[in-house]
């Protein structure tokens, strides 16, 4: 089987003034479709970063990245973001909930730059729902629902477009132990039952524990999850 993403000798950097401050480091690694990898580490050790180069939010300054046989670094910013449009599902710490919509109007809005009509968005919407169990609360507004559900309105957006892969930047870091347990549970359910590539930056050690390989970033260097 041939993988999705494939990073080899990635690095990153950024400019202080006159300093470059290194952020990632000779990073090496593979994904295939149907994994669920998690990445843990210290604030600053360039989860987050990778993360957002993986979608082509940031790009590297070093090494090879391809993404679905694609040269992301060989791309322009309108290719990346039609490419990111199609490919990749990102759900966030905090759910970036538009409040004036409801949780049918949020998870809608990925559909809205597509060709598909009315009927056939309600229906993609009523999916994703589903999947993430809130088919009840697909009219309430985001400050009628608990923060567990907010994020799972989240990932309905995030997986309402079938992407490739879905990305997850602390998904449960606003949350308790319960909503937690529940938004991990979608997650992994999403993974297991529809073969979905979840790729996992969390702090929480009961997050990483859904994940079917641990990795961990040390100073921007990728290690195996130390037991």
């Amino acid at each position: 089987m041939e993988p999705l993403i494939v990073m080899k000798g990635l690095s990153k950097k950024f400019k202080r003034d006159s300093v470059e401050i290194p952020v990632l480091r000779d990073i090496n690694l593979k994904v295939f479709e149907g994994d669920f990898i998690s990445l843990m580490g210290p604030s600053g050790s360039g989860k987050s970063t990778l993360l957002n180069i993986i979608a082509g939010i940031d790009r590297p300054t070093g090494g090879e990245l391809q993404v679905l046989d694609a040269d992301l670094l060989a791309m322009t910013e309108d290719q990346l973001a039609t490419w990111r449009n199609h490919h990749v599902g990102f759900v966030f710490q905090h759910f970036n909930l538009i409040p004036v919509l409801t949780a049918f109007g949020n998870i809608e809005l990925p559909l809205l730059l597509t060709s598909l009509n009315r009927r056939e968005r309600q229906e993609h919407v009523q999916t994703a729902l589903k999947l993430v169990g809130l088919t009840d609360r697909s009219e309430h507004y985001p400050r009628q629902l608990s923060g567990g559900q907010e994020q799972r309105v989240a990932i309905a957006r995030a997986i309402v477009t079938d992407p490739t892969f879905i990305l997850a930047d602390e998904p449960t870091g606003d949350l308790d132990a319960e909503s937690a347990a529940e938004v991990m549970e979608v997650l992994q359910g999403l993974n297991r039952q529809f073969n979905k590539t979840v790729l996992l930056v969390t702090h929480d050690p009961r997050a990483a524990s859904y994940a079917k390989v641990r990795h961990y970033l040390d100073k921007g260097v990728l290690m195996e999850k130390p037991e």
